[in-house]
């Protein structure tokens, strides 16, 4: 006989303290990483005169794409060591790489500067590439711990509340991020932002040593190892999971989509959208959240996503918990994949906001339940090694996003490159004296050029470009991927119902 649903509070007060403790961990790691994530895609294009590190969309993306795939991959060996030499020991190294992280970059621009003034060509780009794995290296040192940790403390029947309150937690720390990074990098300051999330995460120390207990240690089927027999063992015990090996790859279409939110979107809405219609939603709640020219900060209009999950995602859970898994998922994906094209196709800044929402929906019954799927599966003597595992769609995604999109946007929707572009093309003007010209003064030189010499204003500059190269396209190409994914994972379904019913059966 089934069991009945356990009521929404009674589940809530079912978790241990471990689960609560790790949680609050989650909380401040994700503030520092996110309140950097907000900024770090405007920081690293953003001009000399802008205190920017002056980067193409394509180092952007390269920058991106190593940082993914070292945040991603090390969890497929770290999570056996966390599991064999401990969580809490994981944790710490964990805080010290980020810190060193973020301090690294909050020192960039100059150290760039000084290493460039030595002739390092290429300095602004290595130096933040070399922070940049830093934090990777230790965020991947850190997921598997956590994650274990609320595998652990979670069962089949509570795993689809437990993963959807920690991504409820996830959120809180991604949704006061961009509010806190906003006031505190002003229109340049960005290196305050770096500090601050090197400082929040020394803060971390005192959960990790005061609170947290470390989890009882499973004793593996296959016994003790060594440090080289964990990584072997780590690597390997992946690809005996056939199953598993094709859920990954497929729900790497999934994040391609979502990164390219966080990493390309601010970028987009910067150059192309026009949010002057809810700029006096923002600046009602505080100024520091626009910039000079009436327009939102890009991270602002981002924040809408851990907003809504934090409103919608428990509740959500909860009424998911008895939906099948993969059922739930592919909702998710398709939800998505409308709201991820919709709100790079419009220049509207209140219809962005919308299609934004539109895509959270979708990612609040694909997330979590992503999670709570890897965890269900894992063997008990390897929760945090599948946890671990549970990174490599997020680092295909993310990588090939990054790899893909920052040259896709370089070439197809940079707007300060296709005003160059029409410059040459329509105006006539020379092609080294069109590349020569400034960001800053690109678009006004378009704009002198229009309606004969007679002049244009730099919106209808902004304008005549989306109509001419239509950069929008380049959501169409990324959401490709999600439609993909989404087709494979509807296959998955029909593949693996039978074994799933006769799991559930038993």
């Amino acid at each position: 006989m089934e069991k009945s649903k356990e009521s929404f509070w009674r589940q809530i007060r079912a978790f241990p303290a471990n689960f609560w403790f790790a949680n609050f961990m989650e909380i401040f790691e994700r503030l520092a990483f996110f309140g950097v994530r907000a900024i770090a895609p405007l920081y690293l294009v953003a001009s000399a005169e802008r205190n920017g590190l002056g980067l193409s969309f394509q180092e952007k993306g390269d920058i991106y794409m190593w940082w993914a795939l070292l945040q991603c991959l090390i969890p497929m060996v770290s999570g056996g060591y966390t599991e064999r030499y401990g969580y809490r020991k994981s944790l710490v190294v964990a805080f010290i790489l980020n810190i060193l992280g973020y301090i690294g970059m909050a020192q960039s621009k100059a150290l760039a500067d000084a290493f460039s003034a030595r002739g390092w060509e290429g300095a602004n780009y290595g130096v933040f590439l070399i922070a940049a794995c830093f934090v990777a290296t230790g965020t991947a040192i850190f997921k598997p711990a956590v994650h274990g940790t609320i595998a652990k403390t979670t069962t089949k029947e509570t795993s689809s509340m437990g993963w959807g309150m920690f991504y409820w937690v996830v959120n809180i720390g991604g949704a006061l991020a961009p509010m806190c990074a906003a006031p505190l990098r002003g229109e340049i300051n960005w290196h305050v932002v770096f500090y601050a999330a090197a400082a929040v995460t020394a803060f971390n120390f005192l959960p990790a040593f005061l609170l947290y207990r470390e989890p009882e240690k499973v004793p593996s089927k296959e016994g003790e190892k060594g440090p080289l027999g964990v990584f072997s063992s780590s690597i390997g015990t992946v690809f005996k999971d056939l199953r598993l090996v094709a859920f990954l790859l497929i729900f790497s279409c999934f994040w391609l989509m979502f990164m390219q939110l966080w990493d390309l979107l601010p970028n987009f809405v910067e150059e192309w959208v026009d949010t002057s219609d809810v700029a006096r939603v923002f600046g009602a709640v505080s100024g520091s959240w626009l910039l000079s020219t009436g327009q939102v900060k890009p991270e602002m209009i981002i924040n809408i996503n851990p907003w809504s999950i934090i409103l919608l995602v428990i509740p959500l859970s909860w009424l998911i918990g008895r939906i099948n898994k993969v059922v739930a998922m592919v909702i998710g994906m398709i939800i998505s994949l409308v709201g991820f094209v919709a709100c790079g196709s419009t220049m509207i800044g209140s219809l962005v906001c919308l299609m934004l929402l539109v895509f959270s929906i979708g990612e609040m019954l694909c997330s979590p339940t992503f999670s709570a799927y890897v965890g269900l599966i894992a063997p008990p003597d390897k929760k945090a090694l599948y946890m671990g595992y549970s990174n490599i769609p997020f680092a295909i995604g993310w990588a090939a996003g990054n790899g893909i999109g920052g040259r896709m946007y370089e070439a197809m929707s940079s707007k300060f490159d296709l005003a160059r572009r029409l410059l040459v093309d329509r105006f006539g003007i020379a092609r080294e004296a069109a590349e020569g010209l400034e960001n800053s003064e690109v678009l006004g030189a378009l704009a002198a050029k229009m309606n004969g010499g007679a002049g244009a204003t730099i919106d209808e500059a902004t304008r005549l470009l989306w109509s001419t190269y239509q950069p929008w396209k380049v959501w169409y190409y990324l959401g490709a991927f999600g439609l993909a994914g989404t087709i494979g994972m509807l296959v998955f379904y029909f593949a693996t119902r039978r074994s799933m019913q006769e799991s559930a059966a038993e």
